[in-house]
């Protein structure tokens, strides 16, 4: 009899260690999908593309469509795979053009969720891309905007939101610290908003438990799936901000204190 009970209660963690060394392989094996897809659409699928069509805006357009459709794909293989659930809650207010979605950072693949969610997407990207073989293709045929363009960033980043693109950027810069809900918002994005008296559509993302956050490695899966929520908000208006002729710095400072309580800082010095 005591056998049997040690046995039965054995099970259950056996079965719990069996989980989350699947979901290490799974993780493992997403990345290397990830990487390989990039590979193959930078060395075959948009070398195509700049033979076949030579219009610029139309071959990246397309290439951001191919880019999104992959990327759905992917985020539901991922569900597939039992490493995460997504749930999006406000999806209709992202069936539009000439967004500028600033969204908080609490994984390393919410781009990934954001451009399978979001048509004509575009988004700020590190130059190193532009050189990395992996990502070298999809991000010079989809025409992101780099961020090596210096005092010209933010006219790029004016001229795609009014070119009828929606512009994704990350206002904290980085992933958010794994002790708090929000890092600190970096001040250009509201900046961006007030330079080109652009409205903000802010999307606040929740994962619990966190996977892939800042400083986690790959293979440290959480005891269960992550739980991603997506809310897209309001969107901000910013005309009362740019009431006082003369006044960006201080319009800046207030709208990003107002977009860090939207993206849930739990207290209003988060944003900086």
């Amino acid at each position: 009899m005591r056998e049997a009970m040690l046995m039965a209660e054995a099970a259950p963690i056996r079965s719990s260690l069996a989980n989350r060394w699947w979901r290490v392989a799974a993780t493992g094996f997403s990345f290397a999908l990830f990487g390989l897809g990039g590979l193959l659409l930078g060395v075959v699928v948009f070398p195509l593309l700049l033979v076949v069509i030579r219009h610029h805006r139309r071959r990246s357009a397309l290439a951001r469509a191919i880019i999104r459709h992959l990327f759905r794909a992917f985020v539901a293989m991922m569900c597939a795979l039992g490493l995460c659930r997504v749930e999006v809650r406000g999806r209709e207010r992202l069936d539009r053009r000439g967004l500028l979605i600033l969204a908080s950072h609490p994984s390393l693949i919410d781009v990934v969720f954001l451009m399978s969610l979001v048509r004509d997407a575009d988004c700020i990207v590190k130059a190193a891309l532009a050189r990395n073989p992996f990502t070298r293709g999809p991000v010079r045929a989809a025409g992101y905007v780099f961020n090596d363009s210096g005092p010209g960033l933010i006219d790029d980043c004016v001229a795609s939101v009014r070119a009828g693109n929606n512009l994704i950027v990350f206002p904290e810069g980085t992933r958010t610290p794994a002790d708090v809900a929000l890092g600190r918002l970096q001040r250009g994005a509201a900046n961006l908003a007030v330079r080109g008296a652009l409205p903000i559509t802010p999307v606040r993302i929740t994962c619990e438990p966190r996977m892939l956050g800042k400083g986690i490695k790959w293979w440290r899966v959480p005891p269960s799936p992550g739980n991603f929520v997506i809310e897209i908000g309001e969107d901000m208006p910013i005309e009362d901000h740019l009431a006082e002729e003369g006044a960006q710095a201080l319009a800046a400072r207030r709208l990003n204190d107002e977009l860090a309580r939207r993206l849930g800082a739990e207290t209003p010095h988060a944003a900086a």
